[in-house]
């Protein structure tokens, strides 16, 4: 298992073949003056027809003017999409996973200079059955949310089952295929962002107004773990 504490502290991983889009995203309430966190995501992905495994590139960035504080990153995955590693970050656990999710990382993403990046290769399913979303908040070291990308769907509306693989665009909710497709609406179908917020060091994110992130869940795991694990 890798240790929360390891960020990348090198370059970026290498340039993303299709553009990324910060499309979802929204900042939190109390953003440090001259600091501009954002995420972004691959306009475009692909998955693999018969294993589902498809991968993604997740970026953090500060597009600001002045270094950004103590960063992390949390790569959150729903539905029909399955987060199944994250270079250099850990699994949040079973218990303090953010509700209506399936699985998710979270990435020690230190500080970052003004207009400097950081990206994470991940690694996921995608069950072309069904519809599924992602998302990326971004907290400082107090769990104080920062920015959040999503909930947002990757997905086709030209489901293509007899093709070696499938791609699938940000911000599209999936048609799915197969005996067994779910046909139910994405709670991402009406095109709203989920709310964000803060009200103290417990970040807290709405998503069709269940909390995504609640006490006993990921953002208190986040401030409440030993500052040594964050290092």
């Amino acid at each position: 298992m890798a240790v929360l504490g390891l960020a990348f502290a090198g370059p970026a991983f290498g340039a993303e073949p299709v553009p990324g889009s910060g499309q979802g995203g929204t900042p939190g309430p109390k953003v440090p003056a001259g600091v501009k966190v954002a995420t972004e995501l691959p306009s475009r992905i692909s998955v693999d027809n018969t294993t589902g495994k498809t991968s993604i590139t997740a970026t953090v960035l500060n597009k600001g003017k002045k270094e950004s504080p103590r960063l992390t990153l949390l790569v959150v995955g729903f539905d029909a999409m399955r987060i199944t590693g994250v270079k250099g970050c850990d699994p949040i656990p079973e218990g303090k996973l953010p509700k209506g999710s399936n699985s998710g990382f979270s990435c020690d993403v230190g500080t970052l200079a003004a207009g400097k990046r950081r990206s994470y290769p991940v690694s996921a399913t995608y069950d072309l059955k069904g519809k599924g979303r992602i998302c990326l908040p971004v907290m400082d070291r107090d769990g104080v949310l920062l920015w959040q990308q999503g909930p947002v769907p990757f997905g086709t509306s030209k489901p293509t089952p007899n093709a070696p693989d499938t791609p699938l665009l940000l911000g599209t909710d999936n048609v799915p295929f197969g005996p067994d497709a779910s046909v139910r609406p994405s709670p991402s179908a009406s095109g709203t962002l989920p709310s964000t917020g803060a009200p103290d060091r417990t970040a807290v994110l709405a998503l069709g107004g269940s909390l995504l992130l609640a006490a006993g869940g990921a953002g208190l795991w986040l401030t409440r773990r030993p500052r040594s694990a964050r290092h």
